[in-house]
This record gives C-alpha cells, sequence and structure tokens, in this order.
C-alpha cells in the first residue's frame, strides 16, 4: 500500500510539473537569423528531430550517461534509410512514360505493353530541376525493377509530387493524394507488396495549378542500432532570448539552457551569429554519480538538401576545441526562395578547452553507437561525404552538488545578402579571409557576462510585458521576441548604412518587405530603433538613388538573401507610402527629433503628395493582406493613408515646416471627417465605403492613437471595439467580415485602441489559446483560422514583432 501510495504521490507531482511547463507551437533553440534557426516542434525536447523553422531535418542530438545507463534529452535520432529503388536525388535514372490520357485501364500492371511509351530520364517536371520536361496535364509513369535478397525490413516509398498523385507498386494501390508536396516523402509499404524478382512501380500525377514534378524511388528503414531511455522532462520555460528545459535522468537531475542572445541595445552581439547551450547536473540522492554528455550536431544545418556532399575538420585554437563543416560546392548566394536552406559558409560546434572534451567526426547513423561503445573514430576530418554527424563528449565526473558546462554553436555564412550588386559580409567580418573562431573565443570569453545580460533582459521583458497587458499578453511577447528578431540580417551597405533585412518567411520570401517592416516594428521602437531604420534604409536608397522611379515606395528589395531590386509581381501604392511615412514620425517620436525625417524629406514628401491624391478612397489593389484578395475602396487602407498624412504633417512641424503642416494637418482632418460618414455602417464602420452590412478590423488607427495625430475621434476607437466584441470566435477575432480567419498581430494592434484591460485581454486570451493549443505544430504562425484554432499559413515571420505594440503604447503614454 505505501509503494502504491507513493507511485499516486509522484504521479501528481508529475502532472503538475507537466502542467506549469510553457506551451508553444515550436520552441525556439538556435535563432540568429532565417538561415541559422532551430527548432524543437514537440511538447518534448527528447520527441522529435529539432529542425529548421521550415521543417527540414537540422538534428541535435544530446544523451547523458550516468553510471553506465544512457538517457536522451535532445531531439531523436534521424531515421536511416537503405536505398532499394533509387530517387533522382541520389543517381539517375530512366522511367517509361506517356502524356496522354487515354492510356487503357490496365497500364499500371507489370503485364502492360509500354513498349510505345517514351523513355527518359527523371525527374519531370516544368522548373530548372528538371531532367525532363513535363509541360502537359498529366503525365503517366512507369518504372520496372529487380530486387534481390529481399530483407524483412519496413519498407517505404520515397515520393516528391506536384500535383494528384496515385501510386501503384506491382498493380496495387499504394498511395494516393489529391494535392502536392514540396519534398520528399516517405510512406510506408505494406509488406508483402514488393517482391523478391521483378517489380513494376507506376504513378499517375495530373497537374491542377502551378508547377509539375514527379519522382520516386523505394527505401528500407535501418532499425535502430543503440537502444536509449528517455530522460523524463520536468519543466520548459521559454523566456525572451533563453529555452530552458529541466530532466530527470536515473539519479541525477539535468538543466539545459539554450541562449541566442539577441540583446538589441547592443547590435554587434546581436549581430554575432553565436549561441550557448549549457548543462547543469546535479545528484538527486546526494550521492555520487559518474557522469557523461554527448552532444551531436547534424552538418544538415550547413545543406539545403540532405544529400549534399560536405567536409568537416576539427582542431584547437584560442581555448577551444572546434568541430566545422560546409558544402563542397560552396554555391555563395545562389540560392534564393522561400523553402531554402543555407548551403554555402560554415557551421561550428566549440567546447572550452579545459573541459577536456572528446570529439569526433562520424556517420550521421554511427555517432551515437561509437559513443555507447566507446569507439571514437580518429580522423580530424571527412572530406566529400554527407550526412555527418559533429560529436562531442564531455565528462562531468563523479557528480554531487551541481556542476554546469557549456558548448558553443555558430555559423558562418561567408556572405550574407546581396545588396544592388555587391555581396555584403557579415557585420564582424571585417575582411575576406576573417573566420568564426575568433568570434568564438570571445563569446566563450564573455559567457558568465552575457548570461547575466540575458537573464536581467529576460525579466524586464516579461515584466513590462505582464504590466502592459496581463499573463497571456506576456506570454505571447516572450515567445515571439527571438522569432521576430532571427527573420531578420544584420549587414551595413557600401554606403555605411546599417540594414535590417527581413525574409519573408513562408509566405513568398521576398527580402526587406515594406508591410512586414510595418507590423513588427513596434518591438524595434521598443528595444533600438536604429534597426527599424535598418528595415527603412534600403528602401529609401531604392527611391532615392532613382532605381524606383514611381510616386511610392517599392513593395521589397527583392527575393531573399538577394536585395536588387523588387520581386513582388504587383505594388502596393497606398499601403506602402502609408507604411513608410507613419513609421518615419514613430521614428521622430521616440529619439525625440526629425533628423531621420529631414535626410529623406524629398521622398517623403513625393510619397505624402501621392496620398493626398490617392489614398482617401483606394483604387482596387493590394494591401499588406494580400491573401485576401483586391479591394477598392478599401476604408482601413483609408485609414492608413488619413494618419500616414498626419504624421507627415507632424514631422512637417517639428522641422518647421509649419505652413506644409498646416495644409496637411488640415487636409487628413477633413478625410478623417469624410471617413466617418462614408464608412458609417450604424454600429460600427464597414469593410469598404461601398459595401455595408460589412466590417474589418482597423488596426491602422492604432497609429492615430500612439502619435496622438487626433485625427479621429475616440468614439471611433470605441465603436469598433465594441463592436468587435460581439465578433470573436474561439480563437480569435476574424480579419473581416469575409472570412473567418485571422492575423494575431492585427488582433494585438487592434486590442490596443481599447481604452481598458478587461477589453484588451478579452482579444487577447484567445490568441494566446491558439498559441497553446493549436494543432499546427511550427514556429508561431501569424495567419489562423479563428474557428478551429489551425494554422491557415505563414510560419517564422518576423511581424510578430507587433505584439509589442501594448508595450509600445504604455511606454509613450508614460511620457506625455
Amino acid at each position: 500500500m505505501k509503494k502504491f501510495t507513493l507511485l499516486v504521490v509522484n504521479c501528481l507531482i508529475c502532472l503538475v510539473q507537466l502542467k506549469a511547463q510553457d506551451k508553444a507551437p515550436a520552441y525556439p533553440l538556435i535563432n540568429h537569423d532565417t538561415y541559422f534557426s532551430i527548432w524543437s516542434f514537440g511538447n518534448k525536447l527528447n520527441e522529435s528531430v529539432t529542425k529548421h523553422w521550415t521543417g527540414k531535418e537540422q538534428s541535435l542530438l544530446g544523451v547523458l550517461k550516468v553510471d553506465g545507463k544512457f538517457y536522451r534529452f535532445l531531439g531523436a535520432e534521424t531515421k536511416n534509410y537503405k536505398t532499394i529503388l533509387a530517387a533522382a536525388d541520389e543517381e539517375t535514372y530512366s522511367v517509361n512514360y506517356s502524356f496522354n490520357p487515354s492510356v487503357t485501364e490496365n497500364w499500371m500492371n507489370a503485364n502492360y505493353n509500354d513498349e510505345n511509351w517514351s523513355k527518359s530520364v527523371a525527374p519531370f517536371g516544368d522548373d530548372q530541376t528538371a531532367k525532363t520536361k513535363w509541360n502537359t496535364d498529366e503525365i503517366y509513369f512507369r518504372r520496372k525493377f529487380s530486387v534481390q535478397n529481399l530483407s524483412s525490413g519496413k519498407k517505404y516509398l520515397k515520393l516528391n509530387h506536384d500535383d494528384n498523385v496515385i501510386v501503384y507498386l506491382n498493380g496495387k494501390t499504394i498511395y494516393q493524394k489529391q494535392a502536392w508536396v514540396h519534398e520528399y516523402i516517405y510512406i510506408p509499404i505494406e509488406n508483402g507488396l514488393l517482391r523478391s524478382g521483378e517489380n513494376i512501380l507506376a504513378i499517375n500525377c495530373k497537374n491542377t495549378a502551378g508547377g509539375r514534378h514527379l519522382d520516386a524511388g523505394i527505401v528500407e528503414e535501418i532499425p535502430e542500432s543503440t537502444k536509449i531511455l528517455s530522460a523524463v522532462q520536468t519543466n520548459v520555460k521559454i523566456e525572451a532570448t533563453t529555452t530552458k528545459y529541466n530532466f530527470t535522468c536515473g539519479k541525477v537531475d539535468l538543466e539545459v539552457t539554450f541562449t541566442s542572445p539577441l540583446l538589441l541595445n547592443d547590435i554587434n552581439l546581436t549581430a554575432r551569429p553565436i549561441s550557448y547551450i549549457s548543462y547543469a547536473v546535479k545528484s538527486k540522492d546526494a550521492k555520487a554519480h559518474k557522469v557523461d554528455l554527448y552532444f551531436s550536431a547534424s552538418t544538415n544545418i550547413a545543406v539545403n538538401t540532405a544529400n549534399q556532399p560536405v567536409s568537416a575538420w576539427q582542431s584547437k585554437s584560442l581555448g577551444l576545441a572546434i568541430q566545422k563543416a560546409g558544402t563542397v560546392e560552396q554555391p555563395m548566394l545562389k540560392k534564393s526562395g522561400d523553402d531554402v536552406r543555407i548551403d554555402w559558409g560554415y557551421m561550428y560546434v566549440a567546447v572550452p578547452e579545459n573541459f577536456k572534451a572528446t570529439q569526433f567526426i562520424a556517420e550521421q547513423n554511427e555517432s551515437l553507437s561509437d559513443f555507447v561503445g566507446q569507439k571514437y573514430p580518429q580522423p580530424k576530418e571527412r572530406l566529400n561525404t554527407s550526412k555527418l554527424s559533429l560529436t562531442s563528449v564531455i565528462p562531468f565526473g563523479n557528480i554531487i552538488s551541481s556542476v554546469e558546462k557549456y558548448m558553443l554553436l555558430g555559423y558562418d555564412d561567408v556572405k550574407s545578402v546581396e545588396y544592388f550588386g555587391t555581396q555584403l559580409l557579415p557585420i564582424w567580418k571585417k575582411s575576406d579571409n576573417q573566420n568564426l573562431e575568433s568570434q568564438l573565443a570571445k563569446a566563450n570569453q564573455e559567457y558568465v557576462s552575457i548570461k547575466l545580460k540575458c537573464d536581467q533582459f529576460n525579466k524586464k521583458l516579461y515584466a513590462d510585458a505582464l504590466k502592459a497587458g496581463g499573463k497571456s499578453y506576456a506570454d505571447l511577447c516572450k515567445l515571439a521576441y527571438r522569432q521576430s528578431v532571427s527573420a531578420h540580417k544584420i549587414v551595413y551597405a557600401p554606403n555605411g548604412d546599417i540594414l535590417f533585412l527581413s525574409k519573408e518567411n513562408f509566405s513568398n520570401g521576398s527580402i526587406n518587405t515594406v508591410d512586414i517592416t510595418y507590423p513588427s516594428a513596434p518591438q524595434y521602437l521598443l528595444y533600438n530603433p536604429t534597426l527599424l531604420k535598418g528595415m527603412l534604409n534600403g528602401i529609401f536608397y531604392y527611391s532615392e538613388s532613382g532605381k524606383w522611379k514611381k510616386p511610392f515606395p517599392a513593395h521589397d528589395l527583392g527575393t531573399y538573401p538577394l536585395a536588387n531590386g523588387q520581386t513582388y509581381g504587383e505594388d502596393m501604392p497606398v499601403e506602402e507610402a502609408g507604411n513608410v511615412i507613419i513609421l518615419t514620425a514613430a521614428i521622430a517620436k521616440v529619439e525625440g527629433n526629425a533628423s531621420y525625417a529631414q535626410k529623406h524629406w524629398d521622398v517623403l514628401t513625393t510619397w505624402s503628395e501621392y496620398l493626398l491624391k490617392e489614398g482617401f478612397d483606394p483604387a482596387n489593389q493590394l494591401c499588406t493582406d494580400d491573401f485576401a484578395g483586391h479591394l477598392a475602396r478599401n476604408s482601413n487602407l483609408s485609414v492608413k493613408a488619413i494618419v500616414a498624412l498626419g504624421a507627415y504633417a507632424q514631422l512637417a512641424n517639428d522641422l518647421g515646416k509649419k505652413e506644409e503642416a498646416k495644409k496637411v494637418k488640415d487636409a487628413a482632418l477633413a478625410m478623417a471627417k469624410k471617413w466617418m460618414q462614408l464608412a458609417d455602417d450604424g454600429d460600427h464602420y464597414a469593410l469598404t465605403f461601398n459595401d455595408k452590412n460589412t466590417w474589418s478590423q482597423k488596426y491602422n488607427l492604432v497609429w492615430d492613437k500612439l502619435l496622438k495625430l487626433n485625427l479621429f475621434p475616440k468614439e471611433v476607437y470605441k465603436k469598433e471595439i465594441d463592436y468587435y466584441l460581439t465578433k470573436q470566435n474561439a480563437f480569435g477575432l476574424p480579419l473581416d467580415s469575409r472570412k473567418t480567419y485571422t492575423k494575431s498581430d492585427w488582433i494585438m494592434w487592434t486590442a490596443t485602441l481599447a481604452d481598458n484591460q478587461t477589453d484588451f485581454q478579452k482579444f487577447i486570451n484567445p490568441i494566446y489559446r491558439f498559441a497553446t493549443e493549436t494543432e499546427s505544430r511550427v514556429p508561431l504562425s501569424d495567419w489562423h483560422e479563428t474557428t478551429n484554432g489551425k494554422m491557415v499559413g505563414f510560419q517564422a515571420r518576423s511581424v510578430v514583432g507587433g505584439y509589442f505594440i501594448k508595450v509600445l503604447a504604455d511606454q509613450w503614454n508614460s511620457k506625455k
């Protein structure tokens, strides 16, 4: 009975501990920029492989050896496969194919005669990766192959397809999907379908829209050779710059802390691409326990696709044991786009020499076995291979009281971005021949002081957010902080201007998108407005240099990492003109002067003149919510134009341009009055001027409040807030009356229009529910469905910096 009671008590303690853990759709681990960004996509650190924000595996693996027993606390082992039938990413192969939709019904069977079909090399598609061009609506694919010595291992179809597909193995359907994928997926094959001797893999793929692609093979899963116990996770705590996990590993407790020191008041530190992983181990029973720690980092961190050849080296330098890896090819800045990872530059793992770590380079599927068997490979380099692990084994010795040790992870991207034809160095690199080792040594020396600074900053950020909006709001802010910063890159332009260039993650991959800058701005107005200037400098240069000749700002500077000019297919004239003017006025407010506006006054004037002519009653065009489609007479976009004109008038007044200020302010006031008439729809204001019985969030009004422009009466805010509270769903306020999806950054702005905390928190709590309950396990999405809490699109974007607008509003209000 005593044993049963003890068991019940222990279970209750575990439940309380688990309930207290911070929850997030994904947990930030290593976060610096859009390429060096590693996350845990599960509630437990050891239940899944760690991944890049795009979802591609970038494995970090951690195991604690305690008194001869092994406990995995970090990551899961990457599945390894043996090829049975190679796909095109492994070797060139040919198949018989037909574009003829009238093939006979038994075309998928082994005895079908395909002698009259064409024969060519896979993959098939309409992009540059295709070996055989496919431009029709449909393709039929037949691949005959032979298997010898068939084992009993689990078999998988390895498939990449765009769009709808049906796959047959020896005449039987093994997979079908009415959609497309953007990478290889692995589908289990029922036992007995693959046979010794001759087989036929047959596929029908139909294009429904967009691109075309087809490639397939068959693999067999290699069983894990080493059985490892799972450490018991007892807590996880997310803070602005750290994520901290606690585990029980047999007779010891383990605390693991990931620190990415993105302290925005120190630009050089923020731009240094080095994170810390620290480990604190202590005995649970006051007895000594022998402890060793295993850590491995996959070279997938330095590739775009897993099969790219890599080389790896290890050495000792400046008091550190260092491992380094990168691709053989080193295609510097050759790849651009959204779902793309860096495949140039070098990843680093470093351990202080005084920790006496044993380091080795091994095949990814052998590294852990080498640790368990204590048979460590000796070579100091591995050249032109793939899927390696950089492994460190740190001895902790016999542990009773807490002992802490740490390591450093870094990435040298060599060249960060291309800016109007010039390849820019990362700001820590003063010349092409400088590598990251000196920065690692500096980071090692500063470990104690940086950890203290991060701890102090984490506490202040949380306290400020808690005071501004309550616990749920503060929890959302601390989750958003690293995500927003690490969706940017800090560099210096050839003229010396700082550039803080965003990537439009999981959207279209644009670089320095103005309507991404706009929602993310509050975080940077709070913590370092120089970085907000860094988001605007390139846009100003683009116009002022004459490269962009239109009377409104560009939408973007290109496709990341190439900032050579706008690549988005359509302009957003009112949107972007309003955004830049408003944010320039916000910079003036936070700095207490309009000197930044003065520097760019001519182009600001051009854009304000455009808004005077075209801004009040917008033509049919896109705004930042472009996923919702074109919209004419958009009342919220009109608000943006009106507020931007008021902001311009405020800047003109600050610069002593009194006549200009009065003219534009009077125009903005007249527009606001007319807006209230045209948009009025009884108890709220409509989505458009001409379509009543509609509604939308007027989130652009928030800058009238924050900048104290006094263009709209407070009754307008109140009327809208009261109406919105009647339209809430379980996971938030919809964006407008057309759909039930929403944008959480805009809800934050809308909520800030409320004149009391109770109403504010009514808007925030459903967002918090989304962030902690959503089934969409990816870095926080800003676009979700309010009825079921599922992501609609977008993930890991910088716009969550907009969550800080309530903290900003309170800070500015306290200085009045």
